[in-house]
């Protein structure tokens, strides 16, 4: 599917391995946000997510090798992966995969995306919980209220626009007093995100699918790449299109998205269509 909007969208229906190496020439993608299946017994509609932990991995270091020839010698590949009970080391096992055993990316930075988090309105006053988390009930474990995102480049100094997603000084007095402000009240916001996801009412419908990320996860890794006017962002498991929605507002010059799930492209295309009417409207009324 091709829609042209200020953004070029490429979707591709069927297995991104296969599709990577048919659609995309090599070197031509600056960023790529993505979150590939866990291996847990997740319940996609058509993906059996539960392999063999070997033919897991294998199939893990397939994918990435595929991503790595598409992406741009500067490019950054932003990989969300979380871990589990089931599974509590998975986050750690593929970056030894990715990194150390198959030398397919340099980790460049650890980003936390931070779901939900207990803390108080006022400086001394009582604490509330913010965000939403799925419970544990357990008289061993805590709670599990982030994710990783890990930031892959192919040799570690990819150049980022960190203030792209700065936030102001909390004490005005430190922009003059540091000389790398620039007289600037922006700063660097560090690797701890917290994005929680929007309150929903019925699952079935505003989130048709088991495992997504919100948009504004990949809009902050989108801006923090930079060159976001003349930059190709893809992702390989597009799921119901987030990435996509993100890409589109961070204005992007081209998405690639891949999704083997026939349901699931059906709503990506279903939203893309109702996105483009408002667009179309937004400029009716701004002419």
């Amino acid at each position: 599917m091709n829609v042209t909007q200020k953004t070029k969208v490429l979707l591709y229906r069927g297995d991104c391995i296969e599709g990577m190496r048919k659609n995309v020439p090599t070197a031509s993608v600056d960023i790529i946000v993505t979150s590939p299946p866990y291996n847990l017994g997740i319940k996609y509609n058509s993906y059996a997510d539960q392999k063999d932990w070997d033919d897991y991995l294998r199939w893990t270091v397939e994918w990435a090798r595929e991503a790595a020839r598409c992406l741009k010698p500067d490019g950054s590949l932003f990989l969300n992966v979380g871990g589990s009970l089931k599974a509590p080391l998975l986050p750690h096992v593929i970056m030894n995969l990715l990194v150390e055993e198959t030398s397919l990316f340099v980790l460049q930075n650890t980003i936390h995306w931070i779901k939900s988090i207990a803390l108080s309105d006022t400086k001394n006053g009582p604490e509330r919980q913010r965000g939403h988390y799925k419970p544990i009930n357990s008289d061993r474990f805590v709670n599990d209220c982030h994710e990783h995102v890990f930031h892959l480049t192919k040799s570690g100094v990819t150049k980022l626009d960190r203030k792209a997603i700065g936030v102001p000084y909390s004490d005005k007095s430190n922009i003059g007093r540091w000389g790398h402000t620039d007289g600037e009240d922006l700063k660097c916001r560090g690797n701890e995100w917290f994005i929680p996801y929007k309150t929903i009412t019925r699952r079935t419908d505003d989130r048709p699918h088991p495992a997504t990320f919100p948009d504004e996860l990949v809009s902050k890794c989108v801006k923090l790449h930079g060159k976001n006017g003349s930059s190709v962002v893809m992702d390989p498991f597009l799921g119901i299109g987030h990435a996509a929605y993100a890409s589109i507002d961070c204005g992007v010059a081209e998405f690639i998205g891949f999704e083997i799930d026939a349901s699931y492209m059906s709503v990506v295309c279903d939203e893309l269509a109702a996105r483009a009417k408002i667009y179309e409207q937004r400029e009716s009324a701004s002419a």
